[in-house]
């Protein structure tokens, strides 16, 4: 599985990964709205928004670009490596 995490913390960005893995998906991180953000969001199985440590606009586009997909979207107001564990193994069950 295949998955997009928008926000959260950059110095967090190894231990995310790393949990990802041993959730056994792969994991792509946006930590901010940036050039060609919708274009880096890409295609993925699912996208995880840390709503705490984004931008509105980033958060209003990755909804946009979710919907236009019909790509599933979790909103997770905090930005630890649990929840975003807690996440992916909701998106398993």
């Amino acid at each position: 599985m295949c998955v997009t995490l928008i926000g959260g913390m950059d110095r967090l960005k190894p231990e995310y990964i790393a949990a990802a893995r041993e959730g056994g998906a792969t994991l792509k991180c946006i930590s901010r709205n940036e050039r060609n953000f919708t274009d880096k969001i890409g295609n993925p199985d699912a996208i995880i928004v840390f709503t705490n440590k984004v931008s509105h606009e980033a958060r209003r586009k990755a909804l946009e670009h979710a919907r236009s997909r019909r790509i599933p979207i979790h909103m997770i107001h905090s930005c630890g490596v649990s929840s975003l564990r807690d996440c992916l193994a909701a998106q398993r069950a």
